[in-house]
Protein backbone atom coordinates (compact mmCIF):
# COMPACT_ATOMS: atom_id res chain seq x y z
CA UNK A 1 0.00 0.00 0.00
CA UNK A 2 1.37 3.15 -1.16
CA UNK A 3 1.75 5.95 1.36
CA UNK A 4 1.30 9.44 0.76
CA UNK A 5 4.77 11.38 1.53
CA UNK A 6 4.82 14.66 4.41
CA UNK A 7 6.49 17.57 2.94
CA UNK A 8 5.35 19.32 5.86
CA UNK A 9 7.54 17.24 8.32
CA UNK A 10 9.72 20.11 8.78
CA UNK A 11 8.96 21.84 12.13
CA UNK A 12 7.14 25.11 11.67
CA UNK A 13 9.74 28.15 12.32
CA UNK A 14 9.08 30.53 15.68
CA UNK A 15 9.06 34.32 15.74
CA UNK A 16 9.68 36.41 18.52
CA UNK A 17 6.36 37.71 19.73
CA UNK A 18 8.59 40.52 21.86
CA UNK A 19 9.67 43.52 20.25
CA UNK A 20 13.31 45.16 20.66
CA UNK A 21 13.17 46.77 24.11
CA UNK A 22 14.29 49.87 22.99
CA UNK A 23 11.13 49.94 20.36
CA UNK A 24 8.73 49.83 23.83
CA UNK A 25 6.62 52.55 24.79
CA UNK A 26 8.95 52.12 27.97
CA UNK A 27 12.48 52.92 26.39
CA UNK A 28 10.61 55.50 24.32
CA UNK A 29 9.83 57.55 27.26
CA UNK A 30 13.01 56.76 29.51
CA UNK A 31 14.66 58.39 26.26
CA UNK A 32 12.39 61.18 25.84
CA UNK A 33 12.89 61.59 29.42
CA UNK A 34 16.64 61.96 29.52
CA UNK A 35 16.70 64.15 26.61
CA UNK A 36 14.45 66.36 28.33
CA UNK A 37 16.83 66.64 30.93
CA UNK A 38 20.22 67.48 28.86
CA UNK A 39 18.07 70.00 27.01
CA UNK A 40 18.23 71.63 30.66
CA UNK A 41 21.63 72.32 29.98
CA UNK A 42 21.43 74.77 27.23
CA UNK A 43 18.55 76.25 28.82
CA UNK A 44 20.60 76.99 31.89
CA UNK A 45 23.19 79.10 29.45
CA UNK A 46 20.17 81.00 28.38
CA UNK A 47 18.84 81.87 31.76
CA UNK A 48 22.97 82.99 32.55
CA UNK A 49 22.99 85.14 29.68
CA UNK A 50 19.84 87.00 30.73
CA UNK A 51 21.40 86.95 33.97
CA UNK A 52 24.60 88.59 32.56
CA UNK A 53 22.82 91.11 30.61
CA UNK A 54 20.66 92.23 33.89
CA UNK A 55 23.55 92.71 35.41
CA UNK A 56 25.07 94.72 32.62
CA UNK A 57 22.18 96.87 32.86
CA UNK A 58 22.36 97.51 36.85
CA UNK A 59 25.90 98.97 36.08
CA UNK A 60 24.75 101.69 33.13
CA UNK A 61 21.57 102.54 35.43
CA UNK A 62 23.89 102.79 38.42
CA UNK A 63 26.33 104.87 36.10
CA UNK A 64 23.94 106.99 34.87
CA UNK A 65 22.01 107.87 38.19
CA UNK A 66 25.76 108.54 39.56
CA UNK A 67 26.13 111.21 36.93
CA UNK A 68 22.38 112.58 37.31
CA UNK A 69 21.98 112.56 40.65
CA UNK A 70 21.30 109.30 43.12
CA UNK A 71 18.97 108.86 45.60
CA UNK A 72 17.47 112.03 47.54
CA UNK A 73 17.37 112.16 51.60
CA UNK A 74 16.17 114.69 53.30
CA UNK A 75 16.20 115.94 56.94
CA UNK A 76 14.98 119.75 58.00
CA UNK A 77 15.07 122.73 58.38
CA UNK A 78 16.31 122.22 62.25
CA UNK A 79 17.60 124.66 64.62
CA UNK A 80 20.69 124.44 65.97
CA UNK A 81 21.54 126.35 69.29
CA UNK A 82 25.05 126.29 70.91
CA UNK A 83 25.26 126.04 74.59
CA UNK A 84 27.87 125.77 77.46
CA UNK A 85 27.88 123.17 80.21
CA UNK A 86 30.92 123.65 83.47
CA UNK A 87 32.07 120.86 85.15
CA UNK A 88 34.05 121.70 88.46
CA UNK A 89 37.32 119.69 89.42
CA UNK A 90 38.55 119.89 92.77
CA UNK A 91 42.73 120.00 93.13
CA UNK A 92 44.50 119.31 96.18
CA UNK A 93 47.63 120.43 96.90
CA UNK A 94 49.84 117.80 98.80
CA UNK A 95 51.91 120.15 100.73
CA UNK A 96 50.03 122.86 101.83
CA UNK A 97 46.52 120.78 101.35
CA UNK A 98 44.98 123.95 99.79
CA UNK A 99 41.65 122.93 97.44
CA UNK A 100 41.51 124.70 93.99
CA UNK A 101 37.94 124.09 92.43
CA UNK A 102 39.03 124.28 88.27
CA UNK A 103 35.90 124.62 85.81
CA UNK A 104 35.84 123.20 83.03
CA UNK A 105 33.64 124.62 79.97
CA UNK A 106 31.96 122.17 77.18
CA UNK A 107 30.65 123.37 74.56
CA UNK A 108 27.45 121.62 72.94
CA UNK A 109 24.46 121.68 70.72
CA UNK A 110 20.58 121.88 71.07
CA UNK A 111 18.41 120.61 67.90
CA UNK A 112 15.04 121.91 67.93
CA UNK A 113 12.76 120.33 65.16
CA UNK A 114 9.76 122.39 63.81
CA UNK A 115 6.39 122.66 65.48
CA UNK A 116 4.93 122.56 62.01
CA UNK A 117 6.17 120.94 58.53
CA UNK A 118 4.29 121.57 55.91
CA UNK A 119 6.16 119.69 51.88
CA UNK A 120 4.97 120.61 48.64
CA UNK A 121 6.94 118.55 46.38
CA UNK A 122 6.17 117.85 42.62
CA UNK A 123 8.88 115.52 40.43
CA UNK A 124 9.12 115.56 36.84
CA UNK A 125 10.37 112.07 35.60
CA UNK A 126 12.71 111.34 32.60
CA UNK A 127 13.54 108.41 30.91
CA UNK A 128 17.84 108.29 30.31
CA UNK A 129 18.87 105.68 27.19
CA UNK A 130 22.07 103.89 26.70
CA UNK A 131 22.23 101.45 23.88
CA UNK A 132 19.54 99.33 25.10
CA UNK A 133 19.29 100.30 28.68
CA UNK A 134 17.28 102.93 30.42
CA UNK A 135 17.37 104.79 33.19
CA UNK A 136 14.62 107.01 35.18
CA UNK A 137 15.08 110.17 36.81
CA UNK A 138 14.20 113.33 37.53
CA UNK A 139 13.89 117.39 38.67
CA UNK A 140 12.21 118.22 42.01
CA UNK A 141 11.48 120.96 43.24
CA UNK A 142 10.42 120.94 47.21
CA UNK A 143 8.66 123.82 48.97
CA UNK A 144 8.97 123.53 52.63
CA UNK A 145 7.17 126.04 55.21
CA UNK A 146 6.49 125.71 58.92
CA UNK A 147 7.04 127.25 62.60
CA UNK A 148 9.19 126.92 65.73
CA UNK A 149 8.01 127.46 69.02
CA UNK A 150 10.44 129.31 71.17
CA UNK A 151 12.80 126.32 72.67
CA UNK A 152 12.99 125.35 75.62
CA UNK A 153 16.61 124.06 77.43
CA UNK A 154 14.88 122.74 80.63
CA UNK A 155 17.45 121.67 82.85
CA UNK A 156 19.99 121.05 79.87
CA UNK A 157 21.34 124.55 80.29
CA UNK A 158 21.14 127.94 82.08
CA UNK A 159 19.90 131.02 80.47
CA UNK A 160 23.43 132.67 79.88
CA UNK A 161 25.09 129.72 79.05
CA UNK A 162 22.84 129.58 75.50
CA UNK A 163 24.50 131.54 72.74
CA UNK A 164 20.97 132.66 70.85
CA UNK A 165 23.33 134.95 68.53
CA UNK A 166 25.19 131.73 67.32
CA UNK A 167 21.99 129.64 66.40
CA UNK A 168 21.72 128.54 62.78
CA UNK A 169 19.57 126.39 60.27
CA UNK A 170 20.70 123.14 59.69
CA UNK A 171 19.30 120.43 56.76
CA UNK A 172 20.85 117.34 56.52
CA UNK A 173 21.27 115.45 53.28
CA UNK A 174 22.79 112.29 51.63
CA UNK A 175 24.10 113.83 47.97
CA UNK A 176 24.82 117.81 48.08
CA UNK A 177 26.41 117.52 44.22
CA UNK A 178 22.42 116.70 43.08
CA UNK A 179 21.38 119.80 44.57
CA UNK A 180 20.49 122.49 41.27
CA UNK A 181 20.45 126.05 42.54
CA UNK A 182 21.03 127.81 45.77
CA UNK A 183 19.16 126.88 48.80
CA UNK A 184 17.90 129.94 50.80
CA UNK A 185 15.62 129.63 53.49
CA UNK A 186 13.50 132.98 55.13
CA UNK A 187 12.81 133.13 58.86
CA UNK A 188 11.86 136.32 60.98
CA UNK A 189 11.37 137.87 57.81
CA UNK A 190 14.97 137.94 56.82
CA UNK A 191 16.44 135.40 54.05
CA UNK A 192 19.76 133.14 54.91
CA UNK A 193 21.23 130.80 52.69
CA UNK A 194 23.23 127.56 53.36
CA UNK A 195 26.48 126.60 53.05
CA UNK A 196 28.46 122.93 53.21
CA UNK A 197 29.46 122.58 56.97
CA UNK A 198 31.13 119.90 58.84
CA UNK A 199 28.90 117.07 60.05
CA UNK A 200 29.03 117.32 64.06
CA UNK A 201 29.71 113.83 64.44
CA UNK A 202 32.22 111.16 63.23
CA UNK A 203 31.79 108.62 60.34
CA UNK A 204 28.58 110.69 59.36
CA UNK A 205 27.17 109.33 56.18
CA UNK A 206 24.73 112.60 55.48
CA UNK A 207 26.10 115.72 54.15
CA UNK A 208 25.04 118.89 56.25
CA UNK A 209 23.84 122.82 54.98
CA UNK A 210 24.29 125.42 57.57
CA UNK A 211 23.41 128.88 57.33
CA UNK A 212 25.15 131.80 59.10
CA UNK A 213 23.96 132.65 62.50
CA UNK A 214 20.43 133.39 62.48
CA UNK A 215 18.78 136.82 64.28
CA UNK A 216 16.25 134.41 67.10
CA UNK A 217 15.58 137.62 68.76
CA UNK A 218 13.82 139.35 66.22
CA UNK A 219 12.07 135.47 64.83
CA UNK A 220 10.37 134.76 68.03
CA UNK A 221 9.51 138.30 68.77
CA UNK A 222 5.45 137.58 67.50
CA UNK A 223 4.90 134.12 68.70
CA UNK A 224 6.00 131.63 67.02
CA UNK A 225 9.32 131.46 64.32
CA UNK A 226 7.73 131.16 60.57
CA UNK A 227 10.08 129.89 57.70
CA UNK A 228 9.44 128.88 54.20
CA UNK A 229 12.64 126.82 52.24
CA UNK A 230 13.20 125.95 48.33
CA UNK A 231 15.15 123.19 47.51
CA UNK A 232 15.58 121.47 44.42
CA UNK A 233 17.04 118.48 43.29
CA UNK A 234 18.18 115.95 40.08
CA UNK A 235 17.93 112.35 41.38
CA UNK A 236 16.76 109.23 40.74
CA UNK A 237 15.17 105.99 41.92
CA UNK A 238 13.77 107.19 45.06
CA UNK A 239 12.90 110.23 47.11
CA UNK A 240 12.97 109.96 51.24
CA UNK A 241 11.47 112.69 53.55
CA UNK A 242 11.81 112.52 57.12
CA UNK A 243 8.72 114.08 59.16
CA UNK A 244 10.60 116.05 61.55
CA UNK A 245 7.25 118.35 62.46
CA UNK A 246 5.29 118.14 65.60
CA UNK A 247 2.61 118.04 62.89
CA UNK A 248 3.91 116.97 59.32
CA UNK A 249 1.60 117.78 55.96
CA UNK A 250 3.38 116.81 53.02
CA UNK A 251 2.25 116.65 49.34
CA UNK A 252 3.97 115.22 46.48
CA UNK A 253 2.80 115.10 42.63
CA UNK A 254 4.22 113.99 39.47
CA UNK A 255 4.08 112.86 35.98
CA UNK A 256 5.47 109.14 36.95
CA UNK A 257 2.75 106.85 36.09
CA UNK A 258 4.02 103.91 38.82
CA UNK A 259 5.36 105.01 41.72
CA UNK A 260 6.17 102.54 44.56
CA UNK A 261 5.04 103.85 48.24
CA UNK A 262 7.80 102.80 50.60
CA UNK A 263 9.59 103.69 53.82
CA UNK A 264 7.94 103.97 58.14
CA UNK A 265 4.83 105.98 56.36
CA UNK A 266 2.42 105.47 53.76
CA UNK A 267 0.36 108.07 51.99
CA UNK A 268 -3.10 108.68 53.57
CA UNK A 269 -4.65 109.03 50.12
CA UNK A 270 -3.17 108.76 46.26
CA UNK A 271 -4.75 108.91 42.88
CA UNK A 272 -2.55 107.13 40.90
CA UNK A 273 -3.56 107.49 36.69
CA UNK A 274 -1.36 106.60 33.28
CA UNK A 275 -0.67 110.72 32.91
CA UNK A 276 1.18 110.43 36.60
CA UNK A 277 0.16 110.42 40.91
CA UNK A 278 -0.48 112.56 43.47
CA UNK A 279 -0.36 111.44 47.30
CA UNK A 280 -0.82 113.42 51.13
CA UNK A 281 0.96 112.07 53.89
CA UNK A 282 -0.12 113.34 57.68
CA UNK A 283 2.25 112.49 60.15
CA UNK A 284 2.24 113.25 63.78
CA UNK A 285 4.74 113.21 66.38
CA UNK A 286 3.03 110.46 68.52
CA UNK A 287 3.86 108.21 64.92
CA UNK A 288 7.66 108.43 65.17
CA UNK A 289 9.71 106.80 67.46
CA UNK A 290 12.26 110.53 68.05
CA UNK A 291 10.88 113.79 70.08
CA UNK A 292 11.34 117.32 69.14
CA UNK A 293 14.21 117.86 70.91
CA UNK A 294 17.82 116.48 71.27
CA UNK A 295 20.58 117.77 73.16
CA UNK A 296 24.30 117.15 72.62
CA UNK A 297 23.92 115.27 69.07
CA UNK A 298 21.10 114.80 66.49
CA UNK A 299 20.05 111.50 66.17
CA UNK A 300 20.22 109.68 62.97
CA UNK A 301 16.39 109.69 61.46
CA UNK A 302 17.20 107.99 58.56
CA UNK A 303 15.07 105.05 59.44
CA UNK A 304 11.62 107.45 59.60
CA UNK A 305 11.09 108.46 56.40
CA UNK A 306 8.23 108.58 54.11
CA UNK A 307 9.49 107.24 50.69
CA UNK A 308 8.49 107.14 47.27
CA UNK A 309 10.68 105.19 44.30
CA UNK A 310 10.49 105.99 40.95
CA UNK A 311 11.42 102.72 39.22
CA UNK A 312 10.70 100.76 36.21
CA UNK A 313 7.87 98.44 37.53
CA UNK A 314 9.00 95.06 35.30
CA UNK A 315 11.78 95.74 33.47
CA UNK A 316 12.65 93.75 30.66
CA UNK A 317 15.17 91.23 31.74
CA UNK A 318 12.87 90.64 35.00
CA UNK A 319 10.12 89.19 32.22
CA UNK A 320 12.64 87.53 30.45
CA UNK A 321 13.97 85.83 33.51
CA UNK A 322 10.44 84.89 34.45
CA UNK A 323 9.85 83.42 31.13
CA UNK A 324 12.94 81.34 31.32
CA UNK A 325 11.85 79.90 34.41
CA UNK A 326 9.43 77.62 32.30
CA UNK A 327 11.38 76.62 29.69
CA UNK A 328 11.10 72.99 31.42
CA UNK A 329 7.52 72.94 31.21
CA UNK A 330 7.29 74.13 27.53
CA UNK A 331 9.90 71.51 26.59
CA UNK A 332 7.95 68.53 28.64
CA UNK A 333 4.74 69.30 27.91
CA UNK A 334 5.77 69.38 24.63
CA UNK A 335 7.41 66.49 24.17
CA UNK A 336 4.51 64.85 26.03
CA UNK A 337 1.88 65.87 22.83
CA UNK A 338 4.59 64.60 20.25
CA UNK A 339 4.80 61.14 22.08
CA UNK A 340 1.25 61.02 22.23
CA UNK A 341 0.99 61.74 18.71
CA UNK A 342 3.33 59.32 17.96
CA UNK A 343 1.89 56.87 20.08
CA UNK A 344 -1.60 57.47 18.65
CA UNK A 345 -0.82 57.47 15.00
CA UNK A 346 1.62 54.80 15.40
CA UNK A 347 4.36 56.79 13.32
CA UNK A 348 8.12 56.34 14.60
CA UNK A 349 9.66 59.93 15.54
CA UNK A 350 13.57 59.32 16.00
CA UNK A 351 15.32 60.85 19.08
CA UNK A 352 17.12 63.30 16.93
CA UNK A 353 13.67 64.88 15.52
CA UNK A 354 13.19 65.23 19.20
CA UNK A 355 16.21 66.86 19.94
CA UNK A 356 15.67 69.41 16.76
CA UNK A 357 12.26 69.93 18.30
CA UNK A 358 13.66 70.67 21.90
CA UNK A 359 16.67 73.06 20.48
CA UNK A 360 14.06 74.91 18.51
CA UNK A 361 12.09 75.69 21.84
CA UNK A 362 14.95 77.28 23.71
CA UNK A 363 15.76 79.22 20.75
CA UNK A 364 12.52 80.72 21.54
CA UNK A 365 14.21 82.22 24.86
CA UNK A 366 17.66 83.89 22.58
CA UNK A 367 15.00 85.39 20.02
CA UNK A 368 12.89 86.94 23.16
CA UNK A 369 15.88 88.58 24.71
CA UNK A 370 17.74 89.88 21.36
CA UNK A 371 14.73 91.33 20.07
CA UNK A 372 13.34 92.71 23.83
CA UNK A 373 16.70 94.56 24.03
CA UNK A 374 15.27 96.38 20.35
CA UNK A 375 11.61 96.47 20.54
CA UNK A 376 8.95 96.08 23.74
CA UNK A 377 8.64 92.76 25.58
CA UNK A 378 4.99 91.90 24.21
CA UNK A 379 6.34 92.30 20.42
CA UNK A 380 9.11 90.29 21.12
CA UNK A 381 7.33 87.55 22.92
CA UNK A 382 4.73 87.22 19.80
CA UNK A 383 7.64 87.66 17.29
CA UNK A 384 9.65 84.72 19.01
CA UNK A 385 6.63 83.03 19.86
CA UNK A 386 4.98 82.54 16.21
CA UNK A 387 8.75 82.21 14.65
CA UNK A 388 9.22 79.22 17.10
CA UNK A 389 5.48 77.56 16.40
CA UNK A 390 5.80 77.93 12.81
CA UNK A 391 9.21 76.34 12.27
CA UNK A 392 7.86 73.20 14.83
CA UNK A 393 4.79 73.05 13.01
CA UNK A 394 6.68 72.69 9.05
CA UNK A 395 8.67 70.35 10.83
CA UNK A 396 6.43 68.27 11.89
CA UNK A 397 4.27 68.20 8.76
CA UNK A 398 7.91 66.20 7.19
CA UNK A 399 7.57 64.16 10.23
CA UNK A 400 4.19 62.86 10.27
CA UNK A 401 3.74 62.86 7.25
CA UNK A 402 0.24 65.11 7.53
CA UNK A 403 -1.35 68.18 8.71
CA UNK A 404 -4.12 67.37 10.96
CA UNK A 405 -1.24 66.37 13.72
CA UNK A 406 0.79 68.92 13.39
CA UNK A 407 -2.17 71.85 13.01
CA UNK A 408 -3.03 70.48 16.38
CA UNK A 409 0.74 70.84 17.61
CA UNK A 410 1.02 74.16 16.38
CA UNK A 411 -2.45 75.10 18.59
CA UNK A 412 -1.10 73.55 21.37
CA UNK A 413 1.93 74.97 21.48
CA UNK A 414 0.38 78.76 21.29
CA UNK A 415 -1.88 77.85 23.37
CA UNK A 416 0.72 77.55 26.16
CA UNK A 417 2.55 80.06 24.75
CA UNK A 418 -0.36 82.86 25.84
CA UNK A 419 -0.78 81.29 28.64
CA UNK A 420 2.91 81.73 30.09
CA UNK A 421 2.66 85.50 28.85
CA UNK A 422 -0.34 86.17 31.13
CA UNK A 423 1.01 84.28 34.18
CA UNK A 424 4.08 86.54 33.57
CA UNK A 425 2.36 89.58 33.44
CA UNK A 426 0.25 88.75 36.61
CA UNK A 427 1.70 89.91 40.22
CA UNK A 428 -0.69 88.75 42.55
CA UNK A 429 -2.65 86.19 40.97
CA UNK A 430 -0.08 84.45 39.17
CA UNK A 431 0.48 81.54 41.48
CA UNK A 432 -3.32 80.88 41.57
CA UNK A 433 -3.62 81.08 37.81
CA UNK A 434 -0.57 79.19 36.94
CA UNK A 435 -1.83 76.29 39.56
CA UNK A 436 -5.23 75.71 37.39
CA UNK A 437 -3.96 75.78 34.70
CA UNK A 438 -1.23 73.13 35.02
CA UNK A 439 -4.15 70.93 36.75
CA UNK A 440 -6.53 71.51 33.65
CA UNK A 441 -3.12 70.51 31.63
CA UNK A 442 -3.02 67.76 33.25
CA UNK A 443 -6.37 66.30 32.52
CA UNK A 444 -6.46 66.96 29.20
CA UNK A 445 -3.36 64.48 29.17
CA UNK A 446 -4.87 62.08 31.21
CA UNK A 447 -7.82 62.48 28.88
CA UNK A 448 -6.32 61.91 25.51
CA UNK A 449 -3.98 59.18 26.65
CA UNK A 450 -7.01 57.34 28.76
CA UNK A 451 -6.81 54.38 26.14
CA UNK A 452 -3.23 53.76 24.75
CA UNK A 453 -2.61 50.45 24.57
CA UNK A 454 0.94 50.79 25.97
CA UNK A 455 2.43 47.95 24.22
Amino acid sequence: METNQDYNSSPTPKFNDNPNFFQSSTAKILMVGLLTLVLLIPLQYVKSLIFERSERQKEVVNEINSKWGGQVYFCGPILKVPYSTYTENKLIDEKTKQVTIQRSRIDQFAYFLPNELNADVNVNTLEKNRSNYESVVYNSAMKFKGNYTYPSFGDNALPENIHWDKATILIKTNNIKSITGGVTVNIGGKKYSFEPAPSDKENDTLSSLETQPVNLITAFTTGPASFDLNINYKGSEKIAIVPIGKMTHASMTSNWPSPSFDGSFLPENSNITEKGFSANWKVSHLNRSFGQQHFGSLPNLQANTFDVKFLIPVNQYQQNERASKYGFLVIGLTFLVFFLIQSVSKIAIHIFQYSMIGLALIMFYTLLISITEHSTFRLAYIIAGISVVVMIALYSISILKNKKFPAFIAISLSALYSFIYVIIQLENYALLVGSIGLFAILGAVMYFSRKIEWK
